[in-house]
């Protein structure tokens, strides 16, 4: 081989992967149950987030740990801002498809709702069930669509 056939070779092997990260990341989407979890928990949040904004006690009582203080509702805003942010921070990865990057920016955020429901434990007990349930539900649901995303990076990408 000249040179000439190695260059022509070496642009067909990048054309060929850029064409296989195009079908891949084409065939994960509106058909996916994990895009429509992903989508669903990402406008989930960026709702708490407003209402944490608009309504800083009512966001604060729907968490789970409500106000003691007039001068507390700024916290709510600044959380407000932060679950804004998260579910935002989804919706460009979901929009452009991009299936790894979406699976590890989700698997990520996991963090948040386990933190969340650890709080709720230490901070009210056992006892609230139907906080503990919110959060460590939202965690579970999180973890099982992660695998789903990953396992979307496979060769049939309908998770």
């Amino acid at each position: 081989m000249n040179e000439q056939e190695i260059h022509n070779a070496e642009i067909c092997v990048i054309k060929y992967s850029v064409m296989k990260t195009q079908i891949s990341q084409a065939s994960w989407g509106f058909r996916s149950v994990s895009y429509w979890i992903t989508l669903l928990l990402a406008l989930g949040i960026i709702f708490v987030g407003i209402r944490f904004i608009l309504q800083p006690q009512v966001g604060a009582t729907g968490f789970g740990i409500g106000f003691t203080n007039v001068n507390d509702a700024v916290y709510g805003k600044v959380k407000g801002i932060r679950d804004i942010f998260s579910g935002l921070v989804l919706l460009p990865l979901l929009w452009m498809r991009m299936l790894k990057a979406t699976a590890w920016v989700f698997t990520v955020a996991i963090v948040v709702p386990a933190f969340d429901f650890l709080i709720i434990l230490f901070y009210n007990g056992s006892q609230d069930v139907a906080h503990l349930l919110i959060h460590g539900g939202t965690a579970m649901t999180m973890v099982i669509n992660s695998f789903l995303l990953f396992r979307g990076n496979s060769k049939t990408a309908i998770y």
